[in-house]
């Protein structure tokens, strides 16, 4: 039986192994979603914490244990650091980060690394899938010489598959999750991407949620191109609201009117920057490649650098909060610590920025967030403040709008704060004795919203 044939009859009969590589926030909910769909799933990390967290029926990263209990006691699910696995797999999903080196240039050592084991371990007729977010040409140029490298095969679209299909990992969305969010999948052969279709058709909701690309470059630069997209538009009405501060207009209400035309129109809101693994980081990798080609991207560019000067204006903002006071020997409160609202996840996030910037100044500050209790940061752990820290502050930032925070609690309690989200849009702040600055304008009277944020 040909290869194909064989492996395209266990991915619709549900008795595929398939190990994935990486057990973080892209790749725990993907193990999870296979493993509920009846398939044996490997969950490899070299991480000996989330193995025996997993083990223990513990969701580190969507909260949701009884699934995991679940799988894991059903044997669907199997948690381990063994990398010999991946021999015993007919799929190996590679998950791992993609970071940025010190100079903000691609760092791929951890895909490196993988593929390098599979060359070793992969048994003949597997399908090795590619989600790491990454520049356009590493699953050909980089992926497949690795694994050809290890011996153990010889021919792609033969004897093993190789693809490219990029994760969509929307971290809090209550729409969109594993089952029901669109997959593009790009494979090196006409065979790799029909393999790669039939196993994400077995994961999701319908069939036609696998969209098929032309090749793995495509997929590859598909999934810069989706980030690229919010980085870009994320600073252009960051630099709405930079300019409605000084005309004295509110950007809040400009998005609200503007909200209203039912076509035409995709709604950003501004922030104190941008956060998370993806959008701060992904327009390098592209960035970076162009360079290949000697074309400067610089309306990526641009963006980048303008959206991270937004921590630098919401430090500005606080000075003007303070008044007389100054920064320097004052209390400041950050409310919010995570990236993105109602989400447990610091990396990249501005807070972090904003922090280090009021510190260089001479500011005591602390972070209130009731979904971070505790964090490394800057060599030394920080611990979460309590809600009857927001009194003591001499100026409380709200960063991360997170449902359990309250604005009417909040803006009884604080003397000053300084509001980079918008969130007190729509309440009336004249009943309060809190002074309140909010980026790209002041609070308007109460009203109701119109349109949806992004």
């Amino acid at each position: 039986m040909h290869a194909k044939t064989k492996l395209q009859e266990l991915l619709q009969e549900g008795k595929a192994t398939i190990t994935v590589v990486g057990l973080g926030y892209v790749g725990l909910p993907l193990a999870l979603g296979f493993a509920q769909r009846g398939f044996t799933v490997l969950g490899l990390d070299d991480d000996t914490t989330k193995v025996e967290r997993l083990l223990k029926g513990i969701d580190y990263i969507n909260g949701q244990d009884s699934i995991v209990q679940s799988v894991v006691a059903s044997g669907n699910l199997k948690p381990t650091r063994d990398f010999q696995c991946m021999g015993e797999s007919d799929v190996i999903v590679i998950c791992v980060p993609t970071p940025l080196t010190k100079n903000r240039e691609p760092n791929i050592s951890y895909v490196v690394s993988v593929a390098k084991r599979i060359g070793q371990l992969i048994r003949p007729g597997s399908l090795v899938v590619l989600e790491s977010t990454t520049y356009p040409g590493t699953t050909a140029e980089v992926v497949l010489p690795l694994v050809l490298e290890g011996g153990r095969v010889q021919t792609v679209g033969e004897d093993f598959f190789l693809a490219f299909s990029p994760e969509r990992v929307d971290p809090g969305n209550p729409s969109y999750h594993t089952y029901n969010t669109t997959k593009v999948v790009g494979g090196l052969t006409e065979n790799c991407t029909d393999l790669t279709a039939c196993l994400y058709q077995a994961l999701l909701e319908r069939s036609d949620l696998v969209k098929r690309a032309s090749s793995a470059q495509a997929a590859e630069l598909e999934k810069l191109f989706e980030n690229i997209f919010r980085s870009v538009n994320i600073a252009l009405v960051n630099e709405l609201a930079l300019l409605c501060n000084e005309m004295g207009l509110n950007v809040w209400e400009i998005l609200d009117l503007a909200s209203s035309k039912p076509f035409g129109f995709m709604r950003f809101n501004p922030g104190p920057g941008i956060g998370g693994h993806c959008i701060p980081l992904d327009p390098f990798y592209l960035t970076w490649k162009a360079r290949e080609f000697d074309f400067p991207t610089q309306f990526i560019e641009l963006a980048g650098q303008l959206n991270s000067r937004m921590p630098n204006h919401v430090v500005d903002l606080t000075v003007q909060a303070l008044g007389t006071k100054g920064l320097k020997e004052s209390s400041i409160l950050l409310l919010g610590l995570a990236y993105k609202k109602d989400v447990a996840d610091h990396r990249e996030s501005p807070a972090l920025r904003v922090l280090e910037l009021l510190e260089s100044r001479g500011a005591k500050v602390s972070y209130l967030d009731p979904l971070l209790p505790e964090v490394r940061m800057g060599g030394k752990t920080w611990h979460s403040a309590s809600a009857s820290d927001i009194a003591k502050a001499d100026c409380c930032i709200l960063m991360t709008d997170h449902s359990d925070f309250d604005v009417d609690t909040v803006l009884s309690q604080a003397k000053v704060l300084v509001d980079t989200r918008g969130w007190t849009q729509g309440h009336d702040i004249q009943k309060y004795s809190c002074r309140v600055v909010c980026l790209g304008g002041g609070t308007l009277p109460s009203r109701t919203p119109v349109g949806a944020s992004h």
